[in-house]
C-alpha cells in the first residue's frame, strides 16, 4: 500500500478515491471463502491497486497475500462506487471506494493465513455466512447470492 501512503503524505485525511478489488473465490463445494480481517468484522480477500496493477492483478495479488491461495480465471461480476462506499477509517483517513468484484472457481494451492490481515480465513455455504460480515462486503456478494438461486 505504499502509493496510497505517499498520496497520504501529501494530502493528509483529506477524502481520496482509491480504486481496489475483492474476489468471491468459490471452491468444488460452491462455498466462498471469507477472511476475518485483523482490523475489522468478515470479508473478502482484496485490497487496493498499486501503480502500473490491472484491477486484475490487484485481485490476484491481494488473494495470494492474504491468504496464499493462487487464482487464475477471473469473471467481472461488477463494480460498486458511489456515495454508499464513503469510508472514514480509524485514524481519521477518508475514501470513497471504487471496487471491482470479480469471480473465480480456478483456484490452486493451500490456505495460508497472514497474520499481520487476518485472523481466520474459511469457507462458508452461501446461505450460511458468518455473523460480523460487513454492509459492504454484503453488498459485493448480494448479487452473487441472487444470481446463484436463480
Amino acid at each position: 500500500m505504499n502509493y496510497v501512503m505517499e498520496l497520504r503524505k501529501l494530502v493528509g485525511n483529506r477524502p481520496l478515491i482509491l480504486t481496489g478489488s475483492v474476489v468471491l473465490v468459490i471452491n468444488k463445494n460452491n462455498e466462498l471463502l471469507l477472511q476475518h480481517r485483523s482490523d475489522g468484522g468478515w470479508g473478502l480477500p482484496g485490497g487496493l491497486m498499486e501503480l502500473g496493477e490491472s484491477l486484475e492483478d490487484t485481485a490476484r495479488r491481494e488473494v495470494k497475500e492474504e491468504t496464499g491461495l493462487e487464482i487464475g480465471e477471473l469473471e467481472l461480476l461488477n463494480v460498486f462506487s458511489g456515495p454508499e462506499y464513503y469510508f472514514k477509517v480509524p485514524n481519521g483517513d477518508e475514501l470513497y471506494s471504487v471496487t471491482a468484484v470479480y469471480l473465480t472457481h480456478d483456484i490452486k494451492g493451500n490456505i495460508k493465513i497472514d497474520k499481520n490481515e487476518s485472523i481466520d480465513v474459511q469457507y462458508f455455504n452461501i446461505n450460511e455466512l458468518p455473523e460480523g460480515l460487513t454492509d459492504e462486503y454484503q453488498s459485493y456478494i448480494e448479487p452473487y447470492i441472487k444470481k446463484v438461486k436463480e
